[in-house]
């Protein structure tokens, strides 16, 4: 699994084009605005904190959630990102995504992560999720300008 002390500056350089503020802290903290405890990313406001031992997946999918809730949501946010069906599903694509940003992690590696730390899918992977059965949550992100046409960031918040 890949985790956040392998490429914290970058990190902070692709999330902050969100308008996220990257908060990495020690090893033996608690993460504030953790949803899931231990060593998952937590949203508090626009700020994302994480560990060393965060994995990447984590930080993505907490930062998608950011993304992709409404900005009356955001203004509230300490943990639970809420959000329905269609929304989680956009998350879970724009994660998918965004791992492209990140040199030698991908969507390959990303869906191999999310398939580890237990994401469930109805074809049983987040790759087969992704390239058969996500066009849905593709739609969900292009209809709120968060991808463009071609299916790339657009690095703007859900309008």
């Amino acid at each position: 699994m890949i985790r956040a002390d392998a490429c914290v500056e970058l990190i902070g350089r692709v999330l902050e084009r969100y308008g996220l503020e990257c908060v990495a802290i020690g090893a033996a903290e608690e993460i504030p605005g953790s949803y899931w405890g231990d060593s998952e990313a937590g949203l508090i406001g626009s700020r994302i904190f994480f560990r060393p031992d965060t994995p990447l997946h984590s930080i993505l999918h907490e930062a998608g959630h950011f993304v992709c809730m409404s900005e009356e949501r955001r203004a509230r946010l300490v943990g639970d990102a809420g959000g329905d069906h269609d929304e989680e599903n956009a998350v879970c694509y724009l994660q998918i995504v965004l791992a492209d940003e990140f040199p030698g992690v991908g969507r390959r590696s990303m869906c191999q992560d999310m398939d580890a730390w237990g994401y469930t899918f109805r074809l049983g992977s987040a790759k087969a999720w992704f390239d058969h059965e996500a066009q849905d949550a593709r739609q969900w992100l292009l209809s709120h300008g968060v991808l463009d046409a071609g299916g790339a960031p657009t690095w703007r918040r859900r309008d």
